[in-house]
């Protein structure tokens, strides 16, 4: 599935639920001060582009999702070995989520105003690849400096979240697979989470308990920030340093969410890696009956 394949599903569950389906792509994502997508999709023959559905009474609470988007992920300049490259198609699967988590939200007519937000690339290499050294100035005005081009997730995530924050939902949510160091850190069953508010997400792990769709909290350590601090720009999408990678990932996203308003971050691997009963080996949804159930009952 590349990026414009993601757009048609995205288009194809707006248009079966009624709602506002809208695209910025290619060099449009420039022209709307989304550079920071544009920058890292530009390589691929099937442009970069922002998808976003709204859905609901603009009067009723709101509530965003964001989902990563990459379509293939050969790590860009900073290529990854070959056998790295085997499960890479799944790195679109933060944005597949958000997908089936809108479509239960819309087929249960929660009275929420849903908004989904997916910057959708493939990060391969061409001659106007983006480079390591290259500096790209983000939607919320912030600079990064891009110190590896593997890093690709958390950058175009950074123009969707600005994007999101601009309307101060009640509630934002992302869903990646961002980081090797979380499936280090917690194994491939186990996803992690981050947040900025410590009743909102204490809320979603008892959801994660009563569903069985378990979860664990990770933290927003603020020490570890020096980590991907940039001589030259605001920020590095690389930290400086081998460990806590998981959190230093979070903590470049939360450079991009105001602590006003209400954040979970989710860090998965969305793939089972052995058969097991009803489980097959292949893509597998995570934290989604947890999140369901926790809105569910917030908003019924």
């Amino acid at each position: 599935m590349g990026p414009s394949e993601f757009a048609g599903v995205t288009k194809a569950l707006a248009k079966e639920h009624k709602a506002h389906y809208t695209e910025i792509v290619g060099e449009h994502l420039l022209k709307e001060n989304y550079a920071s997508i544009y920058t890292v999709g530009r390589a691929s023959d099937d442009p970069p582009r922002l998808v976003d559905l709204r859905w609901g009474s603009p009067s009723h609470p709101k509530v965003t999702l964001v989902g990563k988007g990459v379509c293939f992920d050969s790590g860009g300049l900073d290529i990854k070995p070959a056998s790295y490259m085997q499960l890479m198609k799944k790195d679109m699967a933060g944005g597949a989520h958000v997908l089936g988590l809108a479509r239960m939200i819309m087929q249960a007519q929660l009275p929420i105003c849903l908004r989904v937000l997916v910057p959708v690339v493939e990060n391969v290499i061409s001659g106007n690849a983006y480079r390591p050294g290259d500096v790209i100035k983000s939607r919320k005005g912030l600079t990064i400096e891009v110190g590896n081009t593997d890093a690709e997730g958390r950058v175009i995530l950074a123009d969707a979240l600005a994007e999101a924050v601009s309307e101060k939902p009640d509630l934002l949510i992302d869903i990646t697979t961002l980081t090797g160091a979380a499936r280090v850190a917690l194994g491939t069953e186990l996803p992690a989470v981050f947040s900025n508010n410590d009743v909102l997400v204490s809320e979603v792990i008892k959801h994660g308990e009563k569903t069985n769709d378990l979860m664990w909290r990770l933290p927003l350590f603020a020490l570890y920030r020096d980590y991907i601090n940039s001589s030259i720009a605001d920020i590095n999408n690389n930290s400086s340093e081998p460990y806590a990678g998981a959190i230093t990932a979070a903590l470049f996203l939360k450079e991009f969410v105001p602590d006003e308003i209400p954040w979970l971050h989710f860090d998965m691997m969305a793939w089972n890696i052995k058969n097991r009963a009803g489980r097959p080996v292949g893509a597998e949804a995570m934290c989604l009956r947890a999140l369901f159930s926790y809105l569910q009952t917030r908003y019924t």
